[in-house]
């Protein structure tokens, strides 16, 4: 740079050497604001400079700021830069019922990058996690974003869950309800055997302690399962069944 005027303003003031005048007086009008009103010059705009921080004082010093640096920042001002945090992420992770009855770990690949991530037992559909420092990477040296994994837990056919409980219906044949008996019946995690009381009537409800669903985040507890007997009626008889039921019916 040739003009030794032009030069002195640019080892000042840097790469935005143009716009030094404006900053001195900017900063000049600041200081006769500040000694004016004992409120300071935030309440108090720079006219004519509203488009650069809302119309506020302190927003117009710290735009000039991100231009030089501070009052004389020379182009030591220049290196000083803001940090910003990175962005965001979302995602969305679909599993089964069965998939949430116990911890499991899954690999997402997110932006390029595959995360291992722990899925703790018992989380619910529509419950968000977060994985920090997994979103966007950060800007000048600021930290990473986050990642925030929302769980779609499917329906199960069998299984309806309510909280950390499951309901659930069981065909009991006609015969067992009225005699009693010994059944097997399915749960999440395997089968049991149920013993039967006679005469148990039909949409009698029987509960399973600890059958149901884990708890999230508390080891070794569990819901419970609740199983609604459906008594099924006996059909194609023979000539001999009908008879007893007659019998019993006139008795």
């Amino acid at each position: 740079m040739s003009d030794p005027e032009k030069r002195k303003k640019y080892d000042q003031y840097g790469e935005n050497w143009q716009h030094g005048e404006a900053y001195e007086q900017a900063r000049q009008q600041q200081a006769r604001q500040q000694q004016s009103y004992t409120g300071g010059a935030g309440g108090h705009g720079f006219e004519g400079f509203e488009g650069f921080g809302g119309g506020g004082g302190e927003d117009f010093s710290e735009f000039f700021q991100s231009m030089f640096g501070g009052a004389g920042g020379g182009r030591s001002g220049r290196s000083r830069q803001t940090g910003y945090r990175g962005q965001d992420y979302n995602a969305e992770l679909h599993l089964l019922l069965r998939d949430v009855s116990e911890t499991q770990k899954q690999t997402l690949t997110v932006n390029g990058k595959n995360i291992r991530i722990t899925i703790p037992a018992g989380v619910e559909n529509g419950q968000t996690i977060k994985i920090t420092g997994h979103g966007g990477p950060g800007a000048n040296g600021g930290p990473a974003g986050d990642l925030f994994i929302t769980f779609s837990v499917a329906n199960d056919p069998k299984f309806k869950r309510s909280g950390n409980d499951l309901y659930a219906t069981h065909k009991l044949n006609l015969y067992t309800a009225i005699l009693g008996g010994e059944i097997t019946a399915d749960t999440l995690t395997g089968k049991v055997k149920l013993k039967v009381k006679p005469e148990t009537q039909n949409g009698t409800k029987v509960k399973l302690k600890g059958k149901g669903m884990p708890v999230y985040k508390k080891a070794d507890t569990f819901g419970d399962l609740y199983l609604t007997y459906e008594i099924e009626l006996p059909t194609n008889l023979t000539d001999k069944q009908k008879a007893l039921f007659e019998e019993l019916a006139r008795s």
